[in-house]
């Protein structure tokens, strides 16, 4: 059996949107045999491309997984999504390669996206190799791309070919580590040919260079090297594949997958140079006193698997995908929900290829497979026989914009809640709260992008259309000056009558105190039964504003005179006069509105901080200080929330998709008077409309 785990290879392809990930995949697809006709992402004919929203947006929103055997070698391919929208997906999937595949666009080079996938490549140790797609097309350059790949990718890039022609003159490509050159026909055929007379000089330099990185990786061969021995092909590929299995470098191949070009060179450097679950080796887990507990790829061993994905199907019910650390999994079976402390059932074994699901029999070490119908299990939870160990799961990513949402119709409210509740299930990238103060609820996620193709998704999945709207900022108002006031309730209509009469003094308090009520009654003018009522009134009162109807914060008021009726004062007269008091105090004490600021950091290259920082001055911020990590620049400011909302695209316009953000709520401060007027009106006309 470990025989069979030796074959075995679990791929994700990883790289920002567009590189061309899904064309590639189908490319290789398409030279197995296992497609008739090469899938276009364009014409939404693509194996990993199959969902709906997919299709319409003509782009990777799910990580997609297909399994294809090459020479003896079962390989299962992830094709994670680059677009940052998407992004929370490929996340996930990470953790379960054995190996990362970086596709870059032979035309823009590594981009914002491809920097997230290095950064978790190197945060759990992966293998990788550099694919440069698109190399026949204008302006693309290998060369180019390979420098911009050693600085955004933070590792040492060695090619392992170079491409024969260039842009639509690309035709073929030069093998290093064989010396061998090849020229490829329209279907993608490849045939040996005499490396062109123009670039033999070259390659020579480059097979000298590429010896030299591989002499570099091992003292014994570097020393033979430097005497001047020469250094045996049997000796330079297996310093080269412990090289490669180490992650001490990143191979790199030219290819175009629209013309078959290099797509074979790929299929076999996937089976000779890349890890098995067994060369992956041990994982490291935790037990119930939080110690490191190792769990090896035996599959002799008890069972243990961690979750990474989650698929809602509205008919079928929720199927779990989930990679087997360890053990030998049947066609049916029960395990233990460690994360939850549930037991779970599973009647059938999955394997998901494209959009369809295959039964199984059996799952060893390294499978990727999927149960359909766990009660309690979601994305990260841990998988066991029965032992109290968890493998870590990856944090979720932090949204990154909100929006308020609603049912289109009225009579959907719950179903609404209901739907985005299944979606959140398979979807860490979203998050959904009810914000009290603004009555609305709230879905927070990636993009707007991301925000749509949520909202098409429900009504695909769950029949329930939604509205999409820029959310409320929950302003708040205070006072300026300090003013003593009279609120007195009187009233009489035969019988029994109201009377409350008390005097108040309202002062503005510093800003983030809050609201203090402060008792100075003497002598029984107001008796003490009465005087917490017309603390309710004053803050009743003060709930629902002056300016705009919202809630009035950081103020005292002091009582401290009053009069009273022995027969027709009571509870409700005294909570009348309280409120009477603050409206009149409120509108005499200077109020102002008050917006949130947050706390902002963003996170951009070098080159844009100019940009960035002037852009946040336009947003009314004011800018604290600079931070460096790395090659970015960290800039922290405290902004407007509400010039905030729809920031999220303007940063990755601004830098080309490489910047990033993210805030707090840090203090309310005074909006100025101008601005102030405008969204009381606003907001006052709204009411009216409504």
């Amino acid at each position: 059996m470990s025989e069979d785990i030796k074959t075995m290879r679990n791929v994700a392809f990883a790289g920002h949107g567009g590189a061309g990930k899904t064309t590639l995949a189908e490319a290789m697809l398409f030279k197995l045999g296992m497609t008739t006709r090469l899938g276009k992402v364009e014409e939404g004919n693509t194996v990993m491309d199959f969902q709906p929203e997919e299709i319409k947006k003509q782009q990777s929103i799910n990580t997609s997984f297909i399994k294809y055997t090459h020479n003896k070698h079962i390989v299962t391919l992830m094709d994670t999504p680059g677009d940052q929208n998407f992004f929370s997906s490929a996340k996930t999937c990470f953790p379960v390669a054995d190996a990362m595949v970086f596709v870059i666009d032979g035309v823009g080079g590594p981009s914002a996206m491809t920097e997230e996938a290095a950064a978790s490549a190197l945060e759990y140790n992966l293998p990788g190799l550099v694919i440069v797609n698109k190399l026949d097309r204008e302006r693309s350059d290998f060369a180019t791309c390979l420098d911009a790949c050693n600085v955004s990718l933070k590792k040492k890039i060695i090619p392992i070919c170079y491409p024969i022609g260039s842009e639509a003159g690309f035709k073929g490509l030069v093998n290093i580590i064989t010396n061998k050159a090849y020229e490829y026909d329209a279907d993608g055929k490849a045939t040996q040919i005499d490396i062109p007379s123009d670039m033999a000089d070259d390659m020579a330099v480059v097979k000298e260079e590429f010896i030299e990185n591989i002499a570099e990786l091992n003292d014994d061969l570097l020393e033979k090297y430097l005497e001047g021995e020469e250094l045996s092909e049997e000796e330079i590929k297996t310093a080269f594949r412990k090289g490669v299995s180490d992650a001490q470098f990143y191979p790199a191949i030219c290819t175009s997958a629209v013309k078959m070009i290099g797509i074979d060179i790929v299929l076999d450097f996937i089976n000779t140079y890349m890890p098995s679950p067994l060369d992956r080796g041990d994982w490291i887990a935790k037990d119930s006193d939080g110690q490191d507990v190792t769990v090896s790829p035996d599959p002799d061993a008890e069972f243990c698997g961690v979750v990474f994905n989650t698929i809602v199907d509205p008919y079928a019910g929720r199927l779990s995908l989930f990679r087997v650390i360890s053990g030998t999994l049947g066609k049916e079976g029960n395990f233990l929900n460690v994360t939850k402390d549930t037991k779970e059932r599973y009647s059938q074994l999955l394997e998901i290829a494209g959009k369809e699901q295959k039964t199984i029999t059996s799952a060893v070490p390294g499978s990727i497979v999927a149960v359909a119908k766990l009660k309690s299990t979601l994305t990260g939870d841990t998988l066991t026989g029965g032992k109290q160990i968890q493998i870590p799961a990856p944090a979720p990513m932090p949204p990154v914009i909100s929006f308020a949402i609603s049912p289109k119709s009225k009579n959907d409210e719950d179903k609404i809640h209901e739907a985005i509740r299944k979606i959140l299930q398979e979807d860490s990238g979203l998050e959904l709260k009810r914000d009290e103060e603004t009555r609305q609820t709230i879905l927070s996620g990636r993009g707007l992008v991301h925000i749509e193709v949520t909202a098409d998704k429900i009504l695909r999945k769950f029949n329930v259309a939604m509205d999409i709207n820029t959310p409320k900022v929950a302003y708040r108002e205070t006072f300026k000056k300090k003013i003593r006031v009279q609120g007195k309730h009187k009233k009489q209509s035969g019988g029994h009558g109201q009377y409350g009469d008390c005097w108040i003094v309202l002062e503005p308090l510093p800003r983030g105190t809050g609201y203090e009520f402060v008792d100075k009654i003497v002598g029984g003018v107001i008796p003490r039964n009465y005087i917490p009522a017309v603390e309710a009134g004053i803050r009743e009162s003060s709930k629902y504003g002056i300016l705009a109807g919202f809630p009035c914060v950081d103020f005292r008021t002091t009582l401290d005179f009053g009069s009273y009726h022995s027969v027709d004062s009571s509870e409700m007269a005294f909570k009348t006069a309280g409120s009477i008091a603050f409206k009149a105090a409120a509108k005499d004490a200077k109020p102002v509105l008050l917006e949130p600021i947050m706390k902002v950091s963003v996170k951009v290259p070098d080159a844009n901080t100019g940009d960035i920082m002037g852009d946040l001055n336009s947003r009314r911020g004011r800018v604290l200080g600079m931070d460096s990590e790395d090659d970015k620049q960290i800039i922290n400011a405290l902004v407007p929330m509400s010039e905030m909302l729809r920031y999220a695209p303007d940063l990755s316009s601004m830098t080309g998709g490489r910047g990033t953000f993210t805030m707090e709520f840090a203090q309310y401060d005074e909006v100025p008077s101008d601005l102030a007027q405008k969204i009381i009106d606003q907001v006052n006309a709204e009411k009216e409309t409504s």
